[in-house]
């Protein structure tokens, strides 16, 4: 069988498509795998910040378009791209083993986030990321920047930045650890919501594609994602607020939830942590307790 995989054309994308690829060519050899780059509208705006343009979709929705109309036959993406529901019609995959979560800092000249001088400048185009940023250190002066790794690295120079945040499982696929300063703890940086985790997206009704894609999932990392999406469709909000949400697995084999939840200008992040056996009752302790806390400090009305 002949089957088309759908990407972004984006030198993360493609690392990230060439990885699903080689994978099911090397354990379906009998199979030919090849890639499709499909540009998106996220990719055809550079000019805007994310949160100004108000779209979940921005980096997905074409591709989507095109498993719909069976021009591909799966698609690979960021999971923390993809918008809380899919079309009718799609589904993903199980996911495969989440690379690191974690946000680091790549510094011009400190050596951590703690040395950096008073009132330094880092560039970010996450809210999540700035706001959380400056709950450590309220002194740092945030700058929107966005852009491929390249992009955002050549900024930081041009720009004289202090520094700049990205997310340490970009970097590590580019094989670009070595510019990393500093891993920031996912404790005090809650990182986005499956951050790390890729999504295999696929037609429902490609039954055996989707046998073989999940023959080579992870089941922690599954059940890790099926968490941290489940929190993010549960919390609501939009792409004009800090959102973050980060699971992890204890050593007795529960599952604890790290979440973060703010207003639009980042005056009030909302945290909250819990630990307990069943996924869907995690997420439902923690929105809980998260829509009390907003509630009280008058983000919205619950």
């Amino acid at each position: 069988m002949h089957y088309k995989i759908g990407t972004r054309g984006s030198k993360l994308a493609l690392v990230q498509a060439e990885f699903v690829r080689d994978c099911l060519q090397e354990h379906y050899p009998q199979d030919r795998f090849e890639l499709k780059i499909i540009k998106t509208k996220g990719d055809k705006i550079q000019n805007k910040a994310l949160s100004a343009i108000g779209d979940k979709g921005l980096f997905v929705k074409e591709i989507e378009q095109e498993l719909l109309l069976g021009e591909i036959h799966l698609a690979v993406h960021s999971m923390k791209d993809m918008p809380g529901e899919l079309p009718d019609g799609l589904c993903f995959a199980k996911a495969w083993k989440r690379e690191d979560p974690r946000d680091v800092l790549v510094l011009r000249e400190a050596k951590s986030l703690q040395e950096l001088p008073k009132h330094a400048v880092i560039g970010t185009g996450s809210k999540r990321r700035a706001y959380q940023l400056q709950a450590i250190r309220p002194d740092i002066e945030i700058v929107d920047i966005r852009g491929n790794v390249d992009t955002r690295l050549a900024k930081m120079e041009a720009q004289k930045l202090d520094g700049i945040v990205l997310a340490a499982a970009g970097l590590k696929r580019l094989h670009r650890e070595d510019v990393i300063t500093e891993y920031l703890d996912p404790n005090e940086m809650i990182p986005a919501t499956t951050q790390g985790t890729l999504a295999i997206e696929l037609p429902t009704d490609a039954a055996e594609l989707l046998e073989k894609v999940n023959a080579l999932s992870d089941e922690k990392t599954e059940r890790m994602t099926r968490t941290e999406r489940l929190f993010l469709e549960q919390i609501g909000g939009d792409c004009h607020m800090p959102i973050g949400g980060y699971a992890t697995e204890t050593a007795d084999g529960r599952i604890c939830l790290a979440a973060i939840f703010g207003n639009e200008d980042g005056s009030r992040l909302i945290r909250c942590k819990k630990t307990g056996n069943d996924p869907d009752d995690v997420v439902q302790i923690v929105v809980d307790e998260m829509k009390r806390q907003l509630y009280e400090n008058g983000i919205f009305m619950i």
